[in-house]
């Protein structure tokens, strides 16, 4: 078959019914991404003959004679078309999987079309950024941060006088330092398609993996009969339980791995909920492999399951890890189904709401969520010199390499984990769910080996964000202060613990703490079911609780008769308070800066100033105002640490100086290789330009526990910082020793070198200087500093939300007509970039309150098993958000910033419900606020 992508003459033959995505990437055009293969994301999005069509479902054999055009060959990196360098322009990405799709899609548009971009851009999805800077770059205009006008006229609002941009802290004359809108070092790479991603890569003689998953919610295995897979041509190995290392471990990741219950094995005699992996096929090709699959035969025992919660806590209930020993798995009660509890009292409760002027009570319920990051798991090993090398798309690099080393009793020199750009996690790469099975295999076959979950395997086997009930009881005197707190938490963890003490615990945490109350008590619970098994996702479990704690308060405030903001200015913690669940928190946890009152204010103001969009006409339609609270501290707890050196590479006079920056953590989406650009090039006086990251690479540095809890800027950030720092006091002494009559604090850095008064010193003279008096230890470098931060003291953040908004009582529809956060990101390193990571998480947070719900049919299966019967919000379905910053700087943060990529979720679902109480007068209290729930609370007799 004959064809052309983008120029080039192709000649080559697809497999019958191959799809011309898979086809495409055949011919190494990489650019071509997998999100979904259904024709439901766009991330394969190719134009074939000038139309924009969805590659994974557009037959291979159908592009004969035609030609086809991917974003390679739109433009390529220093010669990008105007589509793309818009999108640089407008940061118009995050984790950047989307982009090579939306672009080709947004080459095709017309003037004229843009009048419709919503429903022509619906097949393209994008999870981190919330469209706006999308939109932006498609239209070629900016959108201001204060402001939630959309070019098409839609929400259109005068921006007030403020910027919105707080903090912004411009430290050096450069451009690109801290404090400036620096475009993504990988910018014109994502958006031609040529930053690679994990599965981006061409190994010789790569074999594919698939796995069997179990079709029972609970059984032991009796027999399994593997010979008729084993014997199909194409076949290298069937790996069973048998094959599996009979060491537990939690897939979930952490500092401290005993934070997590051992409870999974790599292969299991015993399955605990339907789709859990039972066996797995090493072959040729994908096709084979899942060929093979089919001919596996498993003799099942079909053991008692439960799927409910409160049933699974009840005396004779089916035990999912009845098995386990409680110590040495670390679980608070198998025989009860008991992963982790938390039971603590400050004050006395009782006596608080019996002295209460004003109580509520209620109980909310939340969902499953998926992650629905576009680049699904995936890990690419082989062996390299009797090393076992692990290519994976993980937010932990280097907790995979001390667990796998663990798991198979490898030496730690005997294995690399490393990363590409990771297209998206959320939480949901802070597993172990690929690296160990291709591990198995790689070891077993000594052959490179790929294994790649479809999307269905996402929603089936990959973890989703725990559903939890919470309870909540408050009180307050006739002022409106509180004076008791009563929290009563149940979160289904599912089949495995992984996550499930963290979860619970953090959630309820800065939820409680945050309020100044004289009496508090919680009670949480974390449960095995036989249902698919929850994970870390966005917020860690705050998102939840907080949702049901700032609902109450919500409803307290209309008790008592004052503004919801003015109740929570009158009863949260100030920078003088303890901080209080049910004890004083340590002391390593601080306010290294305090911006919640001017958050308060910023957000009031913007809500009363409003934005002009207008209610839709119709009595039907009412209109409500609602607003919630978030703190969250700005990392994990118990220690979060990373090295980190810069390096000064071969400056030679005829060129500009560059450095080199080794860093442990990952770039999926949240930015950090910019903030780290930023920092260095800030601390060594230069330019980003010359700033090189060499990152998420377990050869790359000694360590680094991983892209989580938001610890991206202030751990590794400030050990970044920290090597700049010592490198540049290093060259100043190089500086110095050249000239001895100069002190070394007298030199001041410039781009190419040292200048003191009229004395310069090129860093090429410093560079060749050190090397020829045997500077450097033999092969180091020989200018070069080091950093390093252990996450020791933490600070806090806060965001609040605010919402308008108008609801249909005929049809249950919420329709947001202003969208409000303001947040207290410290100083702002990059005030586009965090704008943009404010934006995503309020988006993901309105499919959360919204759309999105992990459906299972009671019985163990996932019945929203493809993108189509999911619902993350697509650009039609979401406003454009203010964003306000306030003007703080932490005491802790690099240059004072703080973290700010899980916070901004955290208080939207309850802002949007408070705001859905008042527009109806009913109280919503599930998750998701889908319209035939809204209908059915207005509407409860014909329901």
């Amino acid at each position: 078959m004959r064809f052309q992508i983008n120029g080039e003459p192709v000649d080559a033959s697809p497999a019958p019914g191959q799809c011309l995505r898979s086809f495409i990437r055949d011919q190494e055009h990489f650019e071509v991404k997998k999100g979904c293969d259904t024709g439901d994301c766009g991330a394969c999005s190719v134009l074939v003959d000038g139309t924009p069509v969805h590659s994974c479902i557009y037959p291979a054999f159908r592009a004969e004679g035609t030609e086809v055009t991917t974003v390679a060959g739109l433009g390529l990196p220093g010669d990008l078309a105007k589509v793309q360098q818009r999108f640089v322009d407008a940061a118009g990405f995050q984790c950047g999987f989307c982009t090579a799709g939306m672009i080709v899609t947004a080459s095709a548009l017309t003037e004229t079309d843009l009048d419709d971009l919503p429903r022509l851009l619906k097949g393209n999805l994008c999870r981190c950024t919330g469209y706006r800077a999308i939109e932006d770059a498609i239209r070629g205009t900016h959108t201001p941060v204060n402001s939630s006008a959309r070019t098409d006229g839609s929400c259109r609002a005068d921006a007030p006088a403020r910027t919105g941009l707080g903090p912004v802290v411009q430290t050096g004359p450069r451009p690109g330092t801290v404090g400036t809108s620096l475009a993504a070092p990988a910018s014109e790479r994502v958006v031609s398609g040529q930053e690679p991603y994990t599965l981006d890569v061409t190994l010789p003689g790569l074999l594919h993996l698939s796995v069997l998953q179990s079709t029972i919610a609970h059984a032991r295995i009796r027999s399994i009969q593997t010979d008729a897979a084993a014997a199909l041509p194409g076949v290298h190995a069937v790996l069973t339980h048998a094959d599996s290392p009979a060491i537990l471990f939690s897939t979930a990741r952490h500092e401290d791995r005993l934070d997590d219950p051992d409870d999974t094995l790599v292969l299991d005699s015993v399955v605990r909920f339907r789709g859990q992996r039972v066996a797995a096929v090493v072959a040729d090709t994908l096709a084979i492999a899942e060929a093979a699959c089919r001919l596996i035969e498993i003799d099942y025992e079909t053991l008692p399951a439960v799927f409910d919660p409160y049933a699974a806590l009840l005396p004779g209930a089916p035990l999912v890890h009845g098995d386990k020993d409680a110590a040495a798995s670390r679980l608070a009660d198998p025989t009860r189904n008991l992963v982790a509890e938390l039971h603590g009292e400050y004050g006395d409760i009782a006596a608080g709401l019996a002295g209460s002027a004003h109580s509520v009570s209620g109980t909310w319920q939340t969902q499953r969520v998926a992650h629905t990051h576009l680049e699904t798991h995936a890990t690419i090993g082989w062996l390299e010199d009797d090393r076992l090398i692990l290519r994976t798309s993980s937010q932990v690099p280097f907790l995979v390499h001390r667990e796998i080393c663990r798991l198979f009793a490898l030496d730690p020199e005997r294995l690399r984990v490393f990363t590409a750009r990771v297209g998206g996690g959320f939480g949901g790469k802070q597993e172990i769910l690929t690296e160990d099975i291709v591990a198995l295999a790689v070891l077993k076959t000594g052959r490179p080996v790929q294994y790649e979950f479809s999307r269905t395997d996402e929603f089936t086997l990959s973890p989703a964000r725990h559903p939890m009930r919470i309870d909540v009881t408050l009180g307050a005197d006739d002022a409106g202060r509180l004076t008791a707190l009563k929290l009563g938490v149940l979160a289904d963890t599912g089949a495995y613990g992984n996550h499930g003490p963290g979860v619970m615990f953090h959630g309820s945490s800065e939820s409680v703490s945050l309020y100044r109350v004289p009496n508090k008590r919680v009670d949480a619970r974390s449960v095995y079911t036989n249902n698919l098994p929850s994970g870390a996702f966005r917020g860690y479990g705050l998102g939840q609780v907080i949702f049901g704690v700032e609902s109450a308060l919500d409803e307290l405030a209309r008790t008592v008769g004052i503004n919801p903001f003015d109740l929570r200015r009158r009863n949260s913690v100030g920078p003088n308070d303890p901080l209080v669940v049910t004890h004083v928190e340590g002391e390593d946890l601080i306010f290294g800066s305090y911006g919640l009152d001017q958050c308060f204010d910023l957000a009031q103001t913007a809500l009363a100033r409003g934005n002009g969009a207008t209610v839709p006409p119709g009595e039907h339609w009412k209109t409500g105002e609602g607003m919630a609270t978030a703190m969250i501290a700005t990392t994990p707890p118990r220690g979060h640490y990373a090295q980190a050196s810069v390096t000064l590479e071969n400056a030679v006079l005829e060129s500009p100086t560059r450095y080199t920056v080794r860093v442990g953590t990952v770039e999926f989406g949240n930015g950090t290789t910019t903030v780290h650009a930023q920092l260095a090039a800030t601390a060594l006086h230069t330019t980003p330009d010359r700033i090189e990251i060499l990152q998420s690479d377990t050869d790359a540095i000694g360590y680094d526990t991983g892209a989580f809890g938001s610890a991206g800027v202030v751990i590794a950030g400030k050990a970044v910082l920290a090597a700049a720092n010592d490198l540049a006091d290093t060259l100043r002494s190089a500086a110095t020793e050249m000239h001895p009559e100069i002190p070394a604090a007298a030199w001041t850095l410039e781009p190419d070198g040292l200048r003191s008064g009229e004395v310069f010193v090129s860093l090429a003279e410093l560079a060749g200087q050190a090397s020829a008096t045997g500077a450097s230890v033999p092969g180091a470098p020989a200018l070069r500093g080091v950093g390093a931060e252990d996450g020791a003291r933490r600070s806090v953040a806060f965001n609040v939300h605010a919402f308008r908004v108008a609801v249909n009582t005929q049809t249950g529809e919420v329709r947001i007509l202003q969208s409000i956060q303001a947040a207290d990101a410290g100083v702002v390193m990059n005030p586009e970039q965090c704008r943009g990571q404010i934006e995503g998480g309020v988006a993901q947070a309105i499919g959360t309150a919204l759309y999105e719900e992990v459906i299972l049919d009671g019985a163990g299966t996932v019945t929203t098993s493809v993108l189509r019967n999911y619902h993350i919000p697509q650009l039609a379905d979401l406003p454009v958000t203010e964003v306000y910053f306030a003007d703080t700087s932490d005491v802790l943060g690099p240059f004072g910033a703080k973290s700010m990529s899980e916070s901004p979720y955290n208080p939207v679902a309850p802002a949007l419900a408070n705001a859905v109480r008042d527009a109806i007068g009913i109280r919503p209290t599930e998750l998701p606020m889908s319209r035939d729930r809204i209908w059915r609370l207005l509407h409860p007799v014909r329901s």
